[in-house]
């Protein structure tokens, strides 16, 4: 990595708190509600409320998703993860002093909404503020923000169930949360940059070249010269076909728009959450020890941040999206029957072998799935959009993440419970489909600009010729308002236009 992409690395950790605080918060709800000091001050909940801790949350996730199709782009990239922070910082401090289950339900959506709008806005703050031959890495780090949220979740969990019993086993681990969203807020007031695509967007050119030359530091003047005013010409050429509505979105982009809806529907339909939530019960089911089977929880969070963490930093960029999508798929359609053979052959056996072969199953598929889809999907959906679409679509595309998500897994104990392991074959079917859809559809991505990519759907990219003539044309308009142009020099300008 070279020296000068510090800066930008630098500003990708401090935003990746921002998707660290959607890994950790949507983890903490498994430990917490399994707390039985929790469950005796909550006054026994019902099997339906408590699934209503989930639910709420979801649905939360999805309305901050929506709400930032619709102020994502007015409030632009830095205000909005602002707006997002306060909320989330409000959700948190309410689960944590919760006196009675409606008060914690209330904290729990607060929360949702907040890390809703972040884990969908801060891929595409860091993919419009990557170099090129870096945004995977850059990218990437939204990813690894869940991963290591996640991580982080089982072990505090696990670590606080040896706290004394009483509150504090359930209130410790949420009262985490709370300094993180404060902390992302101060820096996005003070030192954190502005997407310079956004700010062209909004008119701002000469902030947004201050901006683009300050995260661009390892480029040459004449170098970022020539990549700003592609940009600019591209953005501003996007700009003359701004959509108004839905309809457009879909008529004008409609590829581009159901790549990025289908890269996040596709990764909850993988099974990932389902796999992830009840991988307790599986552990129970083979008579693993209830402590044993939080430190196996415990390891499966670590080795979805070490794979996701290695592959963000030595695939993305090198390798490419679209291999890493094709190869996850694949690898977690083989991974998926085996998981559901082994847990078939030896979920109600005396083999203890057999049994360590079916908790591989589930190691096998985090290790697959973090490892070249996690990071590698949220910064895809937000790279093949347009400007004018990306907070748009993309909050169409977390929504859609958050409400599929919802369903198959809440019919996970359902499911399991009647068809057991065999459930594992329903998303073996709809990974295979995505396969298909991925191999056809999705091209690759690495190494261009976000402008440049346009070309891979057939849409126009702007070059230095076209920015020049532009350039020239508006010289001309300008001089041609004020009375000070020749004849000959019209015939010329419009000529070349």
């Amino acid at each position: 990595m070279a020296g000068t992409s510090w800066y930008t690395f630098a500003i990708a950790l401090f935003a990746g708190i921002g998707t660290f605080l959607f890994g950790f918060d949507t983890g903490i709800a498994t430990t917490t509600i399994a707390h039985q000091s929790w469950i005796t001050y909550m006054d026994h909940p019902t099997k339906a409320l408590t699934g209503a801790v989930v639910a709420v949350y979801i649905a939360g996730e999805a309305g901050g998703a929506i709400m930032q199709t619709i102020v994502g782009d007015k409030l632009g990239r830095i205000r909005f993860m602002q707006m997002m922070c306060i909320i989330v910082t409000i959700g948190t401090i309410v689960q944590t002093a919760s006196v009675n289950f409606p008060m914690f339900l209330v904290g729990r959506a607060l929360a949702g909404f907040a890390v809703g709008g972040l884990v969908g806005t801060v891929p595409i703050y860091l993919s419009e503020i990557s170099a090129p031959h870096q945004r995977g890495l850059i990218g990437g780090i939204s990813g690894c923000g869940i991963s290591f949220g996640t991580m982080a979740s089982n072990w505090v969990g696990m670590a606080c169930g040896y706290a004394p019993v009483g509150p504090i086993q359930w209130r410790l681990p949420l009262g985490i949360q709370i300094p993180w969203g404060i902390i992302l807020f101060i820096g996005l007031a003070t030192f954190m940059p502005d997407s310079p695509r956004q700010l062209i967007r909004k008119g701002h050119v000469d902030k947004a070249r201050v901006e683009f030359i300050k995260i661009r530091r390892d480029l040459h003047s004449t170098e970022a010269q020539e990549e700003f005013a592609l940009m600019h010409g591209q953005i501003e050429y996007e700009m003359e076909r701004e959509v108004k509505s839905y309809r457009e979105i879909f008529r004008l982009f409609h590829r581009r728009a159901m790549v990025s809806i289908a890269v996040q529907t596709m990764t909850s339909l993988t099974g990932v959450n389902v796999i992830q939530y009840y991988q307790t019960i599986l552990y129970k089911s083979l008579g693993i020890a209830p402590k044993t089977i939080l430190a196996l929880a415990g390891v499966y969070g670590t080795m979805a941040f070490v794979s996701n963490a290695l592959t963000t930093r030595f695939l993305t960029d090198q390798w490419g999206r679209r291999k890493m999508i094709l190869t996850g798929l694949a690898g977690i359609v083989v991974i998926e029957i085996y998981a559901a053979v082994m847990q078939l052959k030896f979920q109600n056996s005396d083999n203890e072998v057999g049994k360590g072969f079916a908790v591989l199953g589930i190691y096998l598929f985090v290790v697959t799935y973090y490892g070249m889809l996690n990071s590698t999907t949220w910064l895809y959906g937000a790279e093949v959009l347009p400007i004018a679409l990306r907070s748009k679509v993309m909050g169409i595309a977390s929504a859609s993440h958050f409400i599929v998500n919802v369903g198959i897994t809440e019919a996970g104990p359902s499911a399991f419970a009647t068809i057991k392991q065999n459930y594992y074959y329903v998303f073996v079917g709809c990974t295979l489909f995505f396969l298909v859809i991925a191999y056809f559809y999705f091209p690759e991505t690495r190494h261009k600009t976000l402008e440049e990519i346009a070309a891979a759907f057939g849409d126009k990219v702007v070059t230095l010729t076209d920015v020049e003539i532009a350039r020239e044309h508006n010289v001309f308009e300008a001089k041609a308002a004020a009375g000070h142009i020749e004849d000959e020099e019209a015939e010329r300008v419009h000529t070349k236009v």
